[in-house]
């Protein structure tokens, strides 16, 4: 009897304890429930937000290319009417003339003299498409959202799911943390790059390279934001501080400040410069000391159709390689230096490194010797890529990035 109330006590005291975890649990579902509604609502807030401002900013980029477009038609229309009138008054001063009989000289002289009059009335002028670059740039903003969206999106799923970022999220790349909160994304988006730099890493990360159009010399054409060549009809690109007048040089859209950066460059054809140079340099430097290389503010690596050439401050260094069609380069601020490889089948070869080393050659080499004194210096500044296409037809295009190669530069 004892026994069995001694159990049944027991087995009340376990209800109890049930009772009570099972009010407990409950409360743990309510919670859990009301925090996704609440996290859900919020998402879903912040996701019309986003869209409202996608929406908005399609519809300003829309009404700028329309814009453009009007004005752009509007000279090319004028100028086309005003072909077809003067040619179809040609037309009929010429038939009129064709038409007068060989024996009415008066007659004819007439209309020889209204045909001559027609044929030196002024030209119209060319349209100038002042506009033209500017609306043209709207895939190359429009993209850079893109990218910037679609690596944003990326990182912050795999920071969710608890995985390792490909690259860096918002917060890595304004602060170097790991951990970005949400608020630090809303409140920082109107900073964010255009692209993203990955400058902050302590190793080397593909560098996105986008052309600027605004620096471009008017005999480089520029395809799409990736691609320059060299021509021979000058280019009549609008005016702008930053281009450059005296030398067929154009640079990248991106400022390079600290970090490590890892870009490549595919020679197509003729001879091309690839470097770096300071984003206050003056674009109207004459020849002689606007070339990359040429001045202290300045470095390129040099193919010129026989060999590769290190250049700075009007120093150079020839390098005995064979022809590499893709060249990398990787810039490292911490170290204060800039290196350049021949890439082929995923394999690096090191072409030249520029990198202050007062205990090697010294004087004796006066390229070297030139790097120990001046090249520090170059690093003081927010630096640019920057690209020289020397010969006629000189041709070349960024990238694609080969991410192997990437993964060799870290493990060095």
């Amino acid at each position: 009897q004892a026994q069995q109330s001694k159990f049944l006590s027991d087995v009340e005291n376990e209800l109890e304890e049930l009772a009570v975890t099972i009010a407990q649990a409950k409360k743990m579902v309510e919670l859990i429930k009301g925090a996704a509604m609440k996290e859900k609502e919020r998402v879903e807030k912040l996701f019309a937000e986003a869209s409202e401002v996608l929406a908005t900013f399609q519809k300003e980029v829309t009404g700028f290319i329309e814009a453009g477009e009007r004005s752009m038609l509007g000279e090319a229309e004028a100028d086309l009417r005003w072909k077809e009138e003067r040619r179809a008054k040609l037309a009929q001063c010429k038939q009129n003339l064709e038409n007068v009989a060989s024996t009415d000289t008066i007659y004819f002289l007439q209309e020889f003299q209204a045909l001559k009059v027609a044929m030196e009335e002024n030209l119209s002028p060319a349209p100038s498409f002042q506009n033209e670059l500017n609306f043209t740039k709207c895939t190359q903003v429009v993209g850079a959202v893109k990218d910037v969206l679609s690596t944003a999106c990326k990182n912050q799923w795999n920071h969710l799911q608890g995985k390792g970022i490909d690259g860096l999220n918002y917060q890595e790349m304004e602060e170097g943390l790991c951990s970005p909160s949400p608020s630090a994304w809303r409140e920082g988006w109107e900073d964010f790059p255009p692209h993203p730099h990955f400058s902050f890493l302590p190793h080397p990360v593909a560098f996105i390279i986008d052309l600027d159009s605004d620096t471009a010399d008017k005999f480089i054409q520029l395809f799409g934001t990736k691609g320059a060549k060299r021509v021979l009809c000058p280019i009549p690109y609008p005016e702008s501080p930053t281009r450059f007048i005296n030398c067929e040089q154009v640079l990248g859209l991106n400022l390079m400040n600290r970090g490590n950066y890892y870009w490549e460059v595919e020679l197509i054809d003729g001879w091309v410069s690839i470097g770096v140079i300071a984003e206050d340099f003056d674009p109207r430097e004459a020849y002689n000391r606007g070339r990359l290389g040429r001045n202290d503010r300045s470095c390129c690596l040099q193919w010129n159709g026989q060999n590769y050439v290190a250049w700075f401050g009007g120093f150079e260094s020839v390098i005995q390689q064979p022809f590499f069609q893709t060249i990398g380069v990787f810039l490292e601020y911490s170290e204060k230096a800039l290196t350049f490889y021949g890439v082929k089948d995923s394999k690096m070869t090191c072409l030249q490194q520029l990198k202050v080393s007062p205990f090697t050659k010294g004087k004796s080499d006066p390229f070297q010797n030139k790097i120990n004194h001046h090249f520090g210096s170059l690093f003081s500044c927010k630096l640019k890529p920057a690209f020289f296409l020397e010969s006629v037809d000189a041709h070349l295009q960024i990238g694609p990035l080969k991410k192997d190669c990437v993964s060799v530069l870290k493990r060095r």
